[in-house]
């Protein structure tokens, strides 16, 4: 069998998606295509993910049926952070909630919701990819 590329990989898991935002999800996608070109888009966790540099730094949490979820992480190899350094970015937007200090997350929960956080979403991913 035949080795799909990671965009095929991507277009098939998109075209079977069943899930009740999958416009929603659509959406964030381009967002995030159209605002770094440079990321590498693969399928991680059963859902889009996002790579810069061959590391993973923004995954789709797609379970929820209601919203889904925008995965902030530092890839595979954690980097060594001082005790006490707080969380990995300042985060101005409001937009994250933390589960650890170099790992965060991102609720949308429709159309509406999508397009309100679009500025404020380029802004957290920007930070993020910069400081990784």
């Amino acid at each position: 069998m035949e080795k799909r590329s990671n965009p095929q990989q991507v277009a098939e898991f998109m075209s079977n998606l069943d899930h009740p935002l999958k416009p929603e999800i659509e959406a964030v996608r381009q967002i995030i295509l159209e605002a770094h070109p440079q990321l590498q888009e693969h399928i991680k966790w059963n859902a889009p993910s996002f790579q810069d540099q061959a590391e993973d730094r923004v995954t789709f949490n797609l379970r929820g049926k209601d919203y889904f979820l925008l995965i902030f992480h530092c890839g595979a190899k954690v980097k060594e952070r001082a005790a006490g350094e707080g969380t990995l970015i300042t985060d101005t937007t409001g937009l994250l909630e933390w589960a650890a200090p170099d790992r965060a997350t991102v609720k949308l929960k429709n159309m509406d919701d999508v397009l309100s956080k679009k500025d404020k979403l380029i802004q957290v991913i920007d930070q993020w990819l910069k400081v990784n």
